[in-house]
């Protein structure tokens, strides 16, 4: 008997202790829910009575060097609907649909769901917004928004590039620098009741948005513009395909400009230029890609006799040759069986290897070549970056297509000695020359200099990198030398500035398949000789008639300089005046 009443008061006590302990248990976690996470509750429940709207933030402005505004926002507004506030949907549907010029069964779908908030239809101009917030219209949202606006339509168009409906870059430097460029966005937080209804007269909660940052160029809007008019003129006389152009302090990597023509609309991205038509064969969107793409960098080429330039320093730097140096041109050379022809049919018979280059003459370069080895060659293609893509601040750029070492034979020796049977961008090479003129410095091409918050306070200084010691100071020196000599005695005299010294080199470059008739002529060019300030390369690809660099494109960079250099370095005009010359053909 007392065996049971110990075990029935045990048993109450077990009871009890844990009646104790699930009571304990529940005070516990009703303390942490209303005190340790009252907060994250409550936000909850505001969720549940709270409708939230997007504000879109400003997008951060892109400026030229002189803060010319090359990317800007226009006012617009991103109409919407919400269900459960309309009261006369037919006349909803037919003011938006009218006034928005929309098929009225989509509209009517987008009214008649129960959803809690409907998006219309976005960037829609300021006036039409203003015109539907004018019905006063139950259940009709018209809120503030942003699009994107480009002042000068088409200038740098495949440089910039532009944004899409988010409001996101798609292409060039809006989607480089989209982290910066986005700003934050803000939200207008309404209260509604149980059956999402607003309530009336009850205050609204708005977070504003933080404008994105402002871009700063090294691009010049004049240099620019006036680049642009150029290239066109050309493109237009000589009927040519295309025509790129980029000028670049070699110093730094700062570029000045980078033209790409025939250009694009910029506030019309999606429409297809007259040189872009669709046959109905082709992919539309394979056509806007191509029309977008900026052949600066993101297109390889053969740069035919401006790569001289690079087998000139990679001999000068080995010791395999010196400007006294004497070759023999017949007009050709065997390799292998092969007969590769000079540009000049008879010959240039007995010269130097400073006449050679002056020349431009091809058996002289495959002689030198060859003394150079590929391995040696390959060493300055590296040492130069020709293997590696600039590290330009743009979105999709190629790279070189090299052969392999262990793939090259005599024929391709010779060619690659005077720039043929490899692919390089003109951004590449306008790095490796610079190098080549700057006493060694491999400097990293860019755009994008500092950016700015809303207050116009610098946020962000970008910062690139220099590789020092791709060549020596005295090979450097050397080189300058002989490119001065090209432009004021050989094949590169038309591209001379009176007041103005200019180094530089032509090129003709035949298109792949051989025989297809199609080249690209081509120079490049600087200025000072002694201390260069600028670079420039340009290419005119396949011009109609005449295509040789020395007749077509070098007097296009002179015209150019004529108008740059007194712009930007008006106190290197010499007073002695140096006399015009005629035309010559590599």
């Amino acid at each position: 008997m007392e065996t049971t009443k110990t075990y029935q008061r045990r048993k109450m006590l077990f009871v009890l202790l844990m009646l104790i302990f699930l009571l304990a248990v529940l005070l516990a976690r009703m303390w942490y829910i209303m005190v340790n996470r009252s907060q994250h509750y409550k936000e909850r429940a505001d969720d549940l009575h709270e409708r939230e709207r997007v504000i879109k933030a400003e997008r951060g402005i892109i400026y030229d060097r002189n803060g010319v505004a090359l990317a800007t926002n226009q006012s617009v507004c991103t109409i919407s609907v919400i269900h459960n506030q309309i009261t006369d949907p037919e006349a909803v549907i037919q003011v938006l649909s009218e006034t928005l010029e929309l098929d009225e069964e989509k509209v009517r779908k987008r009214v008649e769901k129960v959803s809690s908030i409907e998006r219309i239809r976005s960037n829609v101009p300021k006036e039409t917004g203003d015109l539907i917030r004018s019905y006063k219209l139950a259940g009709v949202m018209v809120d503030e928004d942003y699009s994107r606006y480009y002042p000068f339509d088409a200038l740098a168009a495949k440089t910039i590039g532009f944004t899409g409906g988010d409001n996101q870059g798609i292409i060039g430097l809006e989607v480089m620098y989209d982290d910066y460029l986005q700003g934050d966005e803000g939200r207008i937080l309404t209260v509604t009741d149980v059956r999402g209804i607003e309530v009336e007269n009850s205050a609204e909660t708005r977070v504003d948005p933080v404008v994105g940052e402002s871009l700063h160029l090294s691009l010049d809007y004049n240099i620019q513009s006036y680049v642009t008019q150029v290239a066109e003129k050309v493109m237009k006389q000589k009927q040519a395909k295309s025509v790129s152009v980029i000028l670049m302090n070699p110093q730094n990597g700062e570029i000045y400009a980078m033209v790409n023509v025939p250009e694009f609309n910029l506030n019309e991205p999606f429409t297809l230029i007259d040189s872009i038509t669709d046959d109905g064969g082709v992919n539309t969107q394979d056509l806007l890609n191509q029309m977008w793409r900026n052949g600066c960098i993101n297109d390889t080429y053969e740069p035919g006799s401006t790569f001289k330039i690079i087998t000139a320093t990679s001999a000068l730097e080995k010791n395999v040759v010196t400007l006294n140096d004497t070759f023999s041109c017949p007009g050709f050379r065997i390799v292998a069986d092969r007969k590769i022809r000079c540009h000049k049919t008879g010959g240039h018979g007995s010269e130097t290897f400073t006449e050679g280059f002056m020349n431009s003459c091809n058996p002289v370069f495959m002689d030198v070549g060859a003394r150079v080895g590929i391995e040696g060659l390959y060493e300055y293609f590296e040492r130069l970056g020709l293997f590696e893509k600039t590290g330009v601040d743009l979105p999709g750029e190629a790279t070189s297509i090299m052969h392999k070492i262990e793939n090259v034979g005599a024929v391709e020796l010779a060619t690659i000695s005077f720039g043929q049977s490899f692919q390089i961008t003109p951004l590449q090479l306008l790095r490796a020359v610079s190098a080549v003129i700057n006493g060694g410095n491999l400097v990293t091409p860019h755009l994008g200099m500092y950016t700015t918050n809303g207050e116009g306070n610098t946020q962000t200084v970008f910062d690139y990198p220099v590789k020092s010691g791709a060549i020596s100071k005295e090979t450097s020196e050397t080189m300058k030398e002989l490119l001065g000599l090209v432009v004021s005695e050989g094949t590169g005299k038309n591209g001379q500035v009176v007041g103005y010294d200019v180094g530089g080199k032509t090129a003709t470059s035949q298109k792949l398949p051989r025989g297809s008739g199609k080249y690209i002529a081509s120079f490049i060019g600087f200025s000072p000789v002694e201390d260069p300030k600028i670079i420039g390369i340009i290419l005119i690809d396949e011009p109609v008639g005449t295509y040789y660099g020395g007749t077509i494109a070098a007097p296009v960079m002179s015209e150019i300089y004529e108008m740059v250099l007194p712009y930007l370095f008006p106190e290197d005009k010499q007073e002695e005046t140096q006399e015009e010359t005629g035309d010559d053909l590599s």
